[in-house]
Parts: C-alpha cells; sequence; structure tokens
C-alpha cells in the first residue's frame, strides 16, 4: 500500500472521547496546548457522554479561550460513538485518538507527523503510553502493566519495539485509511482500537511504533478498577474474534490458557494423579516467574508485593473475561445488549 505524500501543512484532528473526567480532561488539553503545532492546522475535539462532574464547564472554559478545542456532544455515550462523532465533526488528513486520562510530549503531534511522512506504506503511526501515578497502588499497577511479564508484546506499553506493531495506542491515523476500511465498531464497549487496526493491517496499511512518540497515562488507582478493566478485555476481545472469525493476536490466549490450566488440572487429578502434580507445578513456575518479574519491575521494593498481586489480577481477570466471552459470545451466539454501551476509554 503506497500512500500520497501528506500535504506541507496537514489537518489534524485530536479526537477525545470522554465522561466525567474532572481533573483529568483540564491536564490533557493543557499538554495539547503546549504541543509544538507548527506547520498544522490543529483541532482538538472532545465528545462529551453527558457528564455531570464539573468535565463540560471545563471544556467550555478552554474552547471559550481557544480556537482549538471544540465540544462534541456524544448521547449515545460509549466509546467508539465518541471517535465516529469527533471524526465526522471536521474534515482532516490525519486524526490522532486520545484517552482524557492521557497528557502528550510538546513534541508529540509533530514526531506523530514525521513517523506518518517516513514511510509511504505507514497508515497509523503511535508511541508508548508512560504510566503515571497518585500512590502506591496505582505505582504497583504501572509497573505491572508496563512489564512484559504483564501483558506481553504490548510494546507501546513495554517500549520494547520500534517499527511495524499490530496496535498502538492513541494512534494517528491517515484519512485514507477511514476511506478504504471504515471507522469504529460501534458494538465494542473495549477493544474498539484493536479490532480497528486489525481491520488497518488487514488492509494492508502499516502501525509504526516510534517509542520518541511519548504520552503519559494516568494509571487506574485500585486492583477493583483494574479487574474489572482487563475482564472487559478479555470479554470483547472474544466478540472481536469473532467478527473476524480468526484469533487476532496470540497472546490473547495465554491468560485464557492459563485460567484453563487452573480449573481442568484439579478436576483431571481426580482421575490421573499426574494432573494434579503438573498443575502445582505449573502454578509454582508461575508464581516463582511473577514474583521475579515483580521484583525488577518494581520501582521501589516494597512495591514488589503490590506489583505481584497486580500481575496476578490482570492475568486471571483477562482469562475469567474471555472465557465469559467464549460463553455468551461463541456457545450462545449472544448478541452485544443494550445495556452493554458504556464510555470506558
Amino acid at each position: 500500500m503506497i500512500l500520497p505524500p501528506l500535504p506541507p501543512v496537514p489537518r489534524v484532528s485530536v479526537v477525545i472521547p470522554c465522561l466525567n473526567e474532572a481533573g483529568h480532561i483540564g491536564r490533557c488539553l493543557d499538554s495539547l496546548e503546549r504541543a509544538d503545532r507548527s506547520g498544522m492546522v490543529l483541532s482538538v475535539l472532545v465528545c462529551d457522554g453527558g457528564s455531570t462532574d464539573g468535565t463540560r464547564e471545563e471544556i467550555a472554559a478552554y474552547a471559550m479561550r481557544s480556537m482549538l478545542v471544540h465540544l462534541v456532544e456524544n448521547p449515545d455515550r460509549t466509546t467508539p460513538h465518541a471517535m465516529n462523532r469527533g471524526l465526522a465533526a471536521r474534515s482532516f488528513d490525519v486524526a490522532i485518538l486520545l484517552g482524557a486520562h492521557a497528557t502528550v510530549e510538546p513534541d508529540w503531534l509533530q514526531r506523530n507527523l514525521a513517523t506518518l511522512r517516513s514511510d509511504a506504506g505507514a497508515g497509523c503511526a503511535g508511541g508508548v503510553i508512560i504510566n503515571t501515578y497518585t500512590d502506591a497502588t496505582s505505582r504497583a499497577i504501572g509497573a505491572a502493566m508496563g512489564h512484559p511479564f504483564g501483558v506481553g508484546n504490548a510494546h507501546f506499553r513495554t517500549g520494547t519495539k520500534a517499527g511495524p506493531v499490530d496496535t498502538v495506542a492513541f494512534g494517528a491515523y491517515r484519512r485514507e485509511v477511514f476511506e478504504q476500511v471504515g471507522t469504529f465498531h460501534e458494538a465494542l464497549v473495549r477493544n474498539q482500537d484493536d479490532e480497528f487496526n486489525h481491520r488497518v493491517t488487514e488492509a494492508g496499511f502499516r502501525i509504526l511504533l516510534d517509542p520518541a512518540i511519548r504520552s503519559h497515562y494516568a494509571v487506574r488507582a485500585s486492583f477493583g478498577k483494574l479487574y474489572r478493566q482487563y475482564h472487559q478485555y478479555g470479554y470483547w476481545k472474544v466478540f472481536v474474534n469473532r467478527l473476524h472469525r480468526t484469533v487476532t493476536t496470540g497472546r490473547q490466549l495465554v491468560p485464557a490458557a492459563w485460567v484453563a490450566g487452573l480449573v481442568l488440572g484439579p478436576a483431571l487429578g481426580l482421575v490421573w494423579p499426574w494432573a494434579a502434580w503438573t498443575t502445582i507445578a505449573g502454578v509454582l513456575c508461575y508464581l516463582a516467574a511473577a514474583a521475579w518479574s515483580a521484583w525488577r519491575a518494581a520501582e521501589r521494593v516494597v512495591d514488589a508485593p503490590r506489583v505481584l498481586y497486580a500481575f496476578l489480577t490482570l492475568h486471571l481477570a483477562y482469562g475469567l473475561g474471555y472465557w465469559k466471552g467464549i460463553v455468551h459470545f461463541v456457545l450462545l451466539a449472544r448478541q452485544p445488549g443494550q445495556g452493554a454501551g458504556r464510555l470506558t476509554r
């Protein structure tokens, strides 16, 4: 896939899905105002799902003093609806999807454009997420989410690879990508980025990761929120697989296989004792690897137990969510219900 060069002064839309993000949306918009915007025409489109915590007032205040920021109504309240409404709100040459919990480096916009210009086959560019935190729990969760033991080869979290990848967070997409593959699937509460990026690569576009493109993301500050987040990731990944009739990434199968082993091993051990011993050995190996990785990932030694707990939480949550998705979307052939739509970005 060979794309024409970007215009000398491209129109860039930054689309931000948003719901009740008081205390976060202001920092996000501040970082975009501070970013180097030379050589582009920038629009920041905040797609709000009916916030009631003062978020809308913050957005309105920015829109009053800045020609950059625009409020877009999102009555459907879901993330993919927000993305699609933002994409439709302005004409663009490049559209970037950004989370309301994120802030960006001053050169973030320029580096995204430079990466797109570096490869005529690049339909999307993106960088790495640097986790930020407010307490010991969020610090430990951030360490787990930034380590390969926690998230596998999700390179935008670990920063361990540059070049073509299967997905990025906060991607910068060429207009031609949307013209060819469409927009975001509006039934997906989670994994809408992954599903869209699968279509992007299937269409022949490259997704490029440049670790110099850096954004910061405020990590969820409780293990309960981490569990719900990764349970949803696992659950909705099955729906994505059903849509495309394929397993889109191999790493998604590992937590599901781990959970299956924890359940089936003891059950089979009632008949074949070797199965029980194999399960015990597997659990001990996992715990040893998790403990070693937690010690390596922890910013402070005292954080290691919390990092270990975060590893256990996100693996079990994703695996259990995946099996729930198999039951609902594969065995029972269900469609997403009306109540599934909730803006969760």
